[in-house]
């Protein structure tokens, strides 16, 4: 069966300072989303969601997807900040979308089987591909058994300025126990805050199963009722997670990579994934052009 890889593509970018979903930083100009999309169809998924806004639509579809479509099954959906629950109505100063966990949802009509959640912005590897595509073939009869891909810490920091990383507990399993969103991270500040640069952190890499929708939208709802600041809070998919660990809904076991993530936080990361792209290029990883 084919797996779908939802792709979350709606961010603003605002530490960047533009679009970096259509960013070129391989020799033939493919975006970090070329090769999401070209490594997860050699490990196996041949759907693909892309959840996107509607004001960046027509650029996504002449520049990205044209491309993309030579490949698997492609289509795009939009998230909406008006995308609200019956009785809600969007705040007059609300301008962003509400988050990772909203844009999961606005998927949901377009996804019918096991899935994979990632960020278009995001690199993370062949092998996390392969573990995301294995673990759900493994666990396909079990709808509450979850996965995150667990990158380690000191791989995933900007020498270019602080980032924010989901750092992971896990039990005696492998099963994740907490995720806990930990800001201003560099490497010169790690044991400061009590790490060691070993710990396994998140980088929005899920394995799920259809049983996630209905907990999205409870939890949403939840989210609306306790937000201080409807303006400006957002429904992040790793606080829904946390839930329905604790509350025993579901399990999530942590795929553990040596993958060393890649992705475009600040401005000057780009010049150092251009070089780490292409010397994956020079060692036969990818090819000259992807597409090609």
């Amino acid at each position: 069966m084919d797996h779908t890889l939802v792709v979350l593509a709606a961010g603003m970018g605002s530490r960047y300072g533009g679009l970096k979903q259509m960013e070129p930083v391989g020799p033939s100009g493919e975006f970090l989303l070329d090769y999401a999309v070209y490594d997860a169809l050699r490990a196996g998924f041949g759907r693909f969601v892309f959840v996107i806004r509607d004001d960046i639509a027509a650029d996504f579809e002449s520049v990205v997807m044209q491309r993309l479509r030579r490949g698997g099954r492609m289509e795009t959906v939009f998230q909406s900040v008006a995308d609200l629950p019956a009785g809600w109505v969007v705040p007059p100063d609300r301008r962003k979308p509400w988050g990772t966990g909203h844009a999961v949802l606005a998927a949901a009509a377009r996804v019918s089987g096991s899935f994979a959640v990632i960020n278009a912005d995001d690199y993370y590897g062949p092998r996390a591909y392969a573990a995301l595509g294995g673990f759900l073939r493994e666990t396909q009869a079990d709808p509450c058994a979850y996965a995150m891909v667990g990158f380690v810490l000191a791989r995933t920091l900007s020498p270019h300025g602080a980032v924010s990383r989901g750092v992971c507990r896990t039990d005696g399993a492998g099963r994740l126990t907490q995720v806990t969103e930990t800001t201003d991270l560099a490497a010169e500040t790690l044991v400061a805050r009590g790490l060691t640069g070993a710990e396994p952190v998140s980088m929005n890499a899920w394995a799920f199963k259809p049983s996630l929708f209905p907990y999205l939208e409870r939890e949403f709802v939840r989210f609306l009722d306790r937000s201080a600041d409807r303006s400006a809070d957002e429904f992040y998919l790793p606080e829904v997670v946390n839930g329905l660990v604790r509350s025993g809904e579901a399990t999530v076991r942590v795929l553990r990579t040596p993958e060393a993530w890649m992705g475009i936080t600040n401005p000057k990361d780009r010049e150092r994934v251009v070089k780490e792209i292409a010397a994956l290029v020079e060692a036969g990883v990818y090819p000259r052009a992807l597409w090609g």
